[in-house]
């Protein structure tokens, strides 16, 4: 899990379920596809797809070309899949033997799927460094450029919607004080298919990483609760107490003269 500035693209364009199945489409066609061929075959408006291709080529997954077919008229522009098409594929393959390997540790691999999160996080050391009082503002860019798509809720989880308390893992689950908390809505996801097959695994690095940000930036990691699936394309992060944006701060007193 890389998190260079191209992966970070990548991750973001895949985090849509339309947009996966474009690129598998055009990964398993053995022709080039213009945009009208891939509507019809995902059952897409053919201006929705031309979105998605243009968002998959922005990320560089797939590569345009001009037909020429010896007709008049305006040409066609076909899409194939790129090289780090293949790549991502590759990458996704090894993510589900990574996931049935772990999954079969006697806690189904949460514990060890958090520590390589909570490893994950340490590339961001750096960039994090200098912002513990940002509040929550470095884990929402971290968390967007990987295409999660996260929302600060303005309201926090109500109490029952957490699970019960002590689980060590966290996924499902949330510490003491969540209702308080501030929460972060996740509506994309650039693991999602892997994640439905493996959430034990998948969802338990999530929550590593943002355990292991949140230790970056001076929070009590144990605090930090995820919540998956609440909806088919929804989790639900809350972060626990502390995460508040600074204020003003106080105004200094004035000497009397």
């Amino acid at each position: 899990m890389i998190n260079d500035e191209g992966s970070g693209d990548r991750h973001a364009a895949l985090a849509s379920d339309a947009r996966r199945q474009v690129l598998d489409l055009l990964m398993g066609s053995a022709i080039p596809l213009d945009a009208a061929a891939v509507a019809a075959r995902i059952g897409l408006h053919v201006t929705t797809a031309r979105f998605h291709l243009d968002q998959l080529e922005n990320a560089g997954l797939i590569r345009r070309a001009v037909g020429r077919a010896g007709t008049r008229g305006r040409p066609r522009i076909l899409f194939t899949a790129g090289p780090a098409a293949r790549e991502v594929g590759a990458q996704h393959d090894l993510s589900r033997v990574l996931a049935t390997a772990l999954a079969e540790d006697a806690d189904s691999g949460r514990a060890r799927a958090v520590r390589a999160g909570e490893t994950w996080a340490e590339n961001y050391a750096d960039e994090l460094r200098g912002s513990a009082d940002d509040g929550t503002a470095p884990l929402l860019r971290i968390l967007d450029r990987l295409g999660f798509d996260p929302q600060l809720e303005e309201s926090a989880l109500e109490p029952d919607s957490a699970a019960t308390e002590g689980d060590a893992d966290g996924v499902a689950a949330a510490a003491e004080g969540v209702a308080a908390a501030p929460v972060i809505s996740l509506l994309a996801c650039p693991f999602r298919a892997d994640a439905r097959d493996a959430p034990d695994v998948i969802c338990s690095v999530h929550l590593g990483l943002v355990r292991g940000v949140a230790r970056e930036l001076g929070h009590d990691p144990d605090q930090v609760g995820l919540r998956p699936f609440v909806e088919p394309e929804l989790c639900y992060l809350s972060l626990g107490s502390g995460w508040a944006a600074p204020g003003p701060g106080p105004v200094p007193e004035t000497t009397q003269q």
